[in-house]
């Protein structure tokens, strides 16, 4: 266990945080003692826990006993453990490359026998089918017959019961049948007294199960980068200024509640604190979403890793570790899509009747030819037993969902939209409420002077020169907004003199013999400037939305300029279609109630919530789960990563931060909505189609096992050999694959 290394100890105020000092004493505010800060103990120890069983938690990585899926770490700070990846990767490429040969001349003796040199027997083909094939069931496929085994040992029979039942059959069988022909039937012979063997059906199986093991580990191992990212958002050091007032740099891990540190302009905060000296603006927007930097001075509180902008500021650290904001973000994410399960349950659910059904006639099968059937009653006994667990053979139930979710993402990815995993396609067809982040996801995420009133005889290009002179040394993002808007009228800039920024307030300065001023009418009033003549209009255009900036020129009233971060042009359509299905509609935004209900009322959403932060985002959205919602949940910020996790399909648009990208589902490269309409019709579509797939896979195996038990022999002589078994099952997998191309031709 790592602790904290040995430090001065703190003392504050149960109800005052904010009183911090050094020696025991009283409050100076209430008069309560003060008590010793806690050291924080932080632990290296992780344990794992099943995404689909999270009951399931063990000391050390491996699978799960119930489902076989790959235990994964429960602490969002753990290293990624790619073992698993490789192992898998490594299984898959050896096992393809010994596979390959098995079925080339598997199907070179079966098709095309009569091309083959005289010296290359069918004995021989089958010898090089066992040497070759069994590497691939016995070393390949031994994590799928250990998870087979725990998964009757435990009784939670699933997929790995049905490919570990299957494989070991066709295995042994082929052995059997290549070792000692004689004891079957003469109809299971040929010509030359040989049996039909099935050591390429084994060997494929275990290749085809390898790959999608391989893909579904490279999938998940994506919600670790998503936490990484966030991770690498805080500095990795702090200037810590000591007792002494000496400043040294640190590690992050190093610094503790009650630590000084400073934070020099252009430079992220390392941990959440208060400010004790200094003055600055601070950019926010990874935690509210809103491009607006907001004014920090004495006894304001700061968050990690957000950025301070212009000026220099000494913080006192109240949360560290685990306990910052950051942290918080990153554990809510891990945790929700922690809880996520995959759409293999379905198969599992099926799996776990269906399979001990197969076994069970098998044994019938089995007992009654034994007991009732013609000489060699063993032989025939063993035949019937063998067909109906070949036939039951898990190719068609294997490819079932994966082969729709490919094409269907595949039909997805040429119109923008990249969805990350089965489970989400499959959640979407179900979703009853969409919850939509305002700014960058409604909003095109960049503001822009959208009206400009020009007063006291003073013509536009001038108070917009004016004004974007000033602003160029201002670091406001609505500057930014006044300067592109200059530029997109060719207005030529000048040179400013005496800049002066009062924070919070507004700008100052002075150019061409002018003094300009730029604020809210409070700061301009303050000046002596009169602002009465321009409130109504003022005030509509905060009503409409906008951020008002009021201008004046050698203390005159010159202009008044409307910003807005515009609605995105699709958003409107896409929300009334949504709303046309029966998607109800939710808007979040960090930003004030007055903004967000004139977006929301431009957009005809109903419900709005204002004044977010992340940690309120994922409670409004488990808030709608606890009242039996279905939420999707659409946004593009840092910010919106625990709610896109929290989701049950998270939404981000292409155009936002990789953080959100990684924590969501779907990603609309275009930043369209509409994309989300789209992705519900294919979703119907892709659910469909999988449900078609499933019908194909076990009607054929359902159909097929009384026959191959052999029903049919007492009335018309026919015994199913395990070849036509073999046959059903690659017609019942030929099926389900031309189902699911299909989807390619889906209009979205």
């Amino acid at each position: 266990m790592n602790t904290c290394h040995s430090r001065q100890p703190f003392y504050t105020c149960p109800m005052h945080p904010e009183i911090h000092q050094e020696h025991p004493g009283t409050c100076p505010k209430c008069g309560m003692s003060l008590e010793e800060e806690t050291p924080i103990l932080t632990t290296s120890r992780t344990r794992y826990t099943c995404p689909m069983h999270p009951e399931i938690i063990s000391d050390v990585p491996g699978t799960c006993p119930k489902c076989g899926m790959a235990l994964e770490p429960m602490m969002a700070e753990a290293p990624e453990d790619t073992d698993e990846l490789e192992d898998m990767s490594r299984r898959f490429w050896i096992a393809l490359a010994l596979t390959l040969p098995v079925f080339i001349i598997a199907m070179a003796g079966d098709m095309a026998a009569g091309y083959l040199p005289a010296a290359i027997t069918m004995k021989t083909i089958q010898w090089f089918e066992l040497v070759f094939s069994t590497p691939v069931v016995v070393w390949a496929g031994w994590p799928f017959f250990v998870r087979g085994w725990q998964s009757v040992r435990t009784w939670n029979l699933n997929m790995f019961t049905l490919i570990s039942i299957g494989v070991a059959t066709a295995w042994v069988y082929s052995i059997v049948a290549l070792v000692s022909p004689h004891i079957f039937p003469p109809l299971m012979q040929n010509e030359g007294g040989l049996v039909h063997v099935y050591f390429e059906a084994a060997a494929v199986i275990i290749t085809l199960v390898l790959l999608g093991q391989v893909l579904e580990l490279k999938a998940r191992s994506k919600t670790n980068t998503a936490i990484k990212t966030l991770l690498n958002l805080a500095p990795k050091q702090a200037h810590h200024i000591d007792a002494q007032g000496n400043e040294t740099d640190i590690p992050l891990e190093h610094v503790h509640v009650g630590d000084h540190l400073r934070i020099k302009p252009g430079e992220k905060i390392p941990v959440d604190g208060v400010v004790i000296e200094g003055q600055s603006n601070v950019d926010e927007s990874m935690i509210t979403g809103e491009p607006v930097v907001i004014s920090k001075s004495i006894n304001d509180a700061v968050i990690g890793a957000t950025l301070n902008k212009n000026g220099t500021l000494v913080m006192r650290a109240n949360r560290v570790g685990s306990d910052t904001m950051l942290s918080q973000i990153v554990q809510m994410v891990a945790t929700a899509q922690r809880s996520r399960a995959p759409i293999q349950r379905l198969a599992d659910t099926v799996s776990g009747y269906f399979v001990p059904a197969v076994v069970i006639s098998a044994i019938l099968a089995f007992v009654g030819w034994w007991l009732a059937g013609p000489e060699p009653r063993l032989a025939y006994a063993v035949v019937a037993a063998v067909s109906v667990l070949i036939i039951a053979c898990p190719c068609a139930l294997g490819l079932a969902t994966p082969i729709s979710i490919m094409v269907g993402t595949g039909r997805a990815a040429l119109s923008g939209i990249l969805i990350k995993d089965a489970q989400t396609l499959e959640t979407m067809e179900k979703v009853t409420t969409l919850v939509v982040d305002k700014t960058g996801t409604l909003t095109q995420g960049k503001p822009a002077v959208t009206r400009l009133i020009s007063l006291g005889g003073f013509e536009d290009n001038i108070v917009l020169k004016y004004a974007a002179s000033l602003e160029r040394a201002s670091e406001h993002p609505l500057a930014e907004a006044l300067i592109e808007r200059a530029k997109d009228a060719s207005v030529a800039l000048v040179d400013v003199n005496d800049f002066q920024a009062v924070t919070g307030k507004g700008i100052v300065g002075e150019m061409e013999n002018h003094k300009v001023v730029l604020g809210s009418d409070t700061f301009l009033g303050s000046l002596g400037v009169e602002t009465k003549e321009i409130q109504s209009e003022a005030n509509i255009l905060r009503s409409e939305g906008h951020s008002v900036v009021f201008m004046a020129i050698d203390s005159k009233l010159s202009a008044l300029f409307g910003i807005e971060d515009p609605v995105k042009p699709t958003s409107k359509e896409a929300i009334k279609a949504l709303k046309d299905e029966g998607v109800h509609v939710v808007m979040l935004s960090g930003d004030n109630e007055t903004t967000a209900n004139a977006v929301a009322k431009k957009l005809g959403i109903d419900e709005v919530y204002a004044h977010v932060l992340p940690e309120d985002k994922a409670n409004v959205i488990k808030k709608l789960q606890e009242n039996g919602s279905v939420v999707a949940m659409a946004g593009d910020g840092i910010n919106d990563a625990p709610a896109l996790a929290q989701a049950d399909v998270g939404i981000a648009m292409g155009t936002g931060t990789d953080v959100a990208i990684e924590s969501a589902g779907i990603t609309l490269i275009k930043g369209d909505l509409l994309g989300i309409v789209r992705v519900r019709k294919l979703s119907h579509a892709t659910m469909k189609n999988i449900r078609q797939n499933l019908f194909f896979a076990f009607v054929y195996n359902s159909a097929g096992v009384p026959i191959a038990a052999g029903v049919l022999y007492p009335f018309f002589g026919i015994l199913l050999s395990p070849v036509i078994a073999a046959a059903a099952m690659s017609f019942s997998s030929v099926s389900v694959i031309l189902n699911a191309l299909r989807l390619k031709n889906t209009t979205l």
